[in-house]
């Protein structure tokens, strides 16, 4: 596991680093450092390795910024309106 303290200006090579190594299965990265480059976060769209958006001890964490969330929400109410036309 690698623990990683980083600035806001390395945050995009960072995320381009840790996305493209083969080793790394799983990303976390805390709420509050991922709503300061939530375009990259939410642009992000392979399954490995997966960026998971975890709560800090000083930011509350919250679910309508939550990128994965979100998707999941968005998958669930395009099935929903799918299944509804059947």
């Amino acid at each position: 596991m690698y623990l990683v303290q980083l600035w806001a200006s390395d945050l995009n090579d960072t995320k381009k680093e840790f996305t493209t190594r083969e080793d790394i299965a799983i990303v976390l990265i805390s709420q509050y450092v991922a709503n300061m480059v939530r375009f990259l976060v939410d642009s992000y769209n392979k399954p490995i390795p997966a960026i998971l958006e975890i709560p800090s001890k000083d930011h509350p964490y919250d679910p309508a910024h939550d990128s994965v969330l979100s998707r999941v929400k968005y998958l669930f109410s395009t099935e929903s309106v799918a299944s509804e036309r059947r």
